[in-house]
């Protein structure tokens, strides 16, 4: 595993604040026509509850940014991103803008990440943002790492997805995209979904299937939108 040595440091110390320029430059061309389900998290934020945002990790350029408006409403957001040295830098914007960083990975380290996020919700109130189907897929496959977190918070998950009209699409596992220059954007929020307590974890795939289904339902129904 790479380390992070003391060039890296001064070069990530130099390329932070040009990447974070780069994306307020990109962000600001974007013009959101829509935006849907706003209450839902509005509702929420002036309760003072926790809730945990949920969406695609293929949407995470764009949800992540929307969310981010959040933190100016008293909404405490968290971060969940690699403990690596690739996750410096997001690592570094996260901070930047106010949210918490939790430093860890699903796959390598899931149960101490989890109780990582686990303690930020229940003793700070803060709301730890999911990609559901990450970090390495498969593709639009809800996992149950999310519904767990949720039922044992009793933080309501909130589904959450956009549509671009124009845009480039990696060609990564999660086939990441990224909105193109002066693109037009629709924002699609679910309602939230508290997940019971009492339900065995071999017996939560109705409520796994229900929130795969509403992500891929909120992603159409942005897209018609545009």
């Amino acid at each position: 595993m790479r380390t992070l040595t003391w060039p890296r440091r001064w070069l990530y110390a130099i390329a932070t604040p040009l990447l974070r320029a780069l994306l307020r430059l990109l962000w600001s061309t974007y013009r959101i026509v829509k935006i849907e389900g706003q209450a839902y998290w509005e509702t929420l934020a002036a309760q003072g509850k926790p809730f945990i945002p949920c969406y695609w990790h293929q949407h995470h350029f764009i949800c992540a940014q929307y969310l981010r408006r959040l933190l100016s409403h008293g909404v405490k957001l968290g971060f969940l991103i690699s403990p690596s040295v690739d996750g410096e830098v997001p690592a570094r914007i996260a901070e930047h803008w106010g949210a918490q960083v939790i430093r860890g990975s699903t796959t390598r380290s899931g149960a101490q990440a989890l109780r990582a996020m686990y303690q930020l919700i229940v003793k700070q109130s803060v709301c730890p943002v999911t990609t559901s189907d990450g970090p390495q897929g498969p593709l639009q496959v809800f996992k149950l790492g999310d519904i767990l977190l949720a039922q044992l918070t009793q933080a309501p998950l909130l589904p959450m997805s956009y549509a671009a009209d124009r845009y480039w699409q990696l060609r990564s596992w999660d086939r990441f995209i990224i909105p193109k220059p002066f693109a037009r954007i629709a924002i699609d929020i679910g309602c939230a979904v508290t997940i019971p307590k009492g339900i065995l974890a071999e017996d939560l795939e109705p409520q796994r299937l229900q929130l795969e289904n509403t992500l891929k339902s909120l992603a159409h129904n942005a897209s018609q939108q545009l």
